[in-house]
């Protein structure tokens, strides 16, 4: 829930009750403990124990998205850490945005300050505006180095290069699944801040390319630590330099870039390119089967990247690949045996399989029924992929290898 003026009074001025250490921040505040916990608080601060347990788990749930260091004295309330870009990524966008040499920034969706954060600290000229006052309070008191300024989305607070923009996903009816049903419209947002002006727009990553040929000119599809968590498009002044003059036949005929980000704890980030190299073939399964990471798959560059790794598909429908080697840093099935789903029951029973992970891709099959229906006894663990290649769906018996 949103904090109130008073509340916010209430923890600004009362800001060492909401440090580590402090009486409020050792409290478990379980759906278990709730009502003990708020009993506690109120004996000390009354009315305004709803908004101390407020500010400590949305600052634990910052945490996860963002250095705990600095998530632990962050303001925000729990909705505006949900809708908050996580770090990684708004770090990606910063970079992206100093290697290209954008101009001045504005992010008129600055909500608390999450994204103004990565890009001041990247060297960027940046500002922000929100409608709500009360998020700009906070966004206030974490970016204290950056201009804010209270203003819709649509209303230009004041003349800048670049827009950066999150619009609304969500509604009172719950998640808005189409990218022309965001709030504000990109129609809106285009209109409102001139001709001149360059958008990077953040979306859900499972938008429909085709939506943004129009105007954009690159997307990138981010993921962290193998979750898929965004995708953002960049008009064409904002788009990287291309890494490759050879362009597929599918490629030729669009100008859209598109770029799978994967970012990984303790590792650089991985980039895959539309107009990188897709030429791969189709053929039996290797030793391996490799499951890309979501960004590469929501990107649409599967074949991209069996091709950099010298991998082949099972079916050029599936997003699957296989081969003899494991890419490094990859999770990877070793296969044992490949066999019809009928008679997988036998196979694992064969194996002395008791404790199965099943994995399904291109199949009606759902993996919690499936295990029942095995109804195994053994002590021994696999991994079973169940994939379409050509018309039949096939079960592959695997063991699970990290390279």
């Amino acid at each position: 829930m949103s904090f109130t003026h008073a509340e916010l009074d209430y923890l600004f001025a009362n800001h060492e009750a909401t440090e580590p250490g402090a009486p409020a921040t050792e409290l478990e505040l379980s759906k278990k403990s709730m009502l003990a916990d708020l009993a506690t608080l109120r004996k000390d601060c009354g009315e305004h124990a709803r908004a101390l347990v407020e500010l400590v788990l949305a600052r634990r749930s910052a945490s996860k998205k963002m250095n705990p260091d600095v998530a632990f004295s962050w303001w925000a309330d729990n909705d505006a850490v949900q809708q908050a870009t996580p770090e990684p990524v708004a770090r990606w966008r910063a970079q992206h945005l100093v290697e290209i040499g954008a101009g001045k920034i504005a992010d008129v969706t600055c909500s608390v300050g999450t994204e103004l954060r990565s890009l001041h600290s990247a060297g960027l000229d940046v500002i922000g505006s929100d409608l709500d006052l009360a998020r700009l309070r906070m966004a206030k008191r974490n970016v204290p180095q950056v201009g804010l300024f209270r203003s819709d989305a649509t209303v230009p607070a004041a003349q800048t290069d670049v827009v950066v923009a999150d619009p609304a996903r969500r509604n009172s009816s719950g998640r808005i699944n189409s990218l022309a049903d965001v709030v504000p419209s990109i129609a809106d947002l285009r209109a409102a801040h001139g001709a001149e002006t360059e958008f990077a727009i953040k979306c859900a990553p499972g938008i429909d390319f085709n939506d943004v040929r129009e105007w954009g000119g690159m997307v990138d599809v981010v993921s962290v630590d193998r979750q898929v968590k965004e995708a953002c498009v960049y008009t064409p002044g904002l788009v990287a330099t291309r890494v490759s003059s050879t362009h597929s036949s599918s490629q030729r005929n669009s100008t859209l870039l598109r770029r799978a980000v994967v970012l990984r704890e303790g590792a650089e980030p991985t980039v895959l390119t539309s107009d990188m190299p897709d030429e791969v073939t189709e053929g039996a399964p290797g030793r391996y089967l490799i499951d890309p990471d979501g960004a590469i798959v929501r990107a649409g560059l599967v074949k991209h990247y069996a091709a950099v790794h010298g991998l082949w598909q099972l079916d050029h429908r599936i997003a699957y690949v296989t081969g003899d080697v494991v890419p490094a840093g990859e999770r990877g099935f070793r296969i044992l045996e490949e066999v019809p789903t009928k008679k997988l029951r036998g196979a694992l029973a064969a194996r002395g399989v008791g404790k199965l992970e099943i994995l399904v891709r291109g199949v009606d099959v759902d993996p919690d029924v499936l295990r029942k229906k095995m109804k195994l006894k053994g002590t021994g663990e696999a991994t079973v992929v169940i994939t379409r290649v050509g018309k039949a769906a096939t079960a592959f018996i695997c063991e699970a290898e990290r390279w």
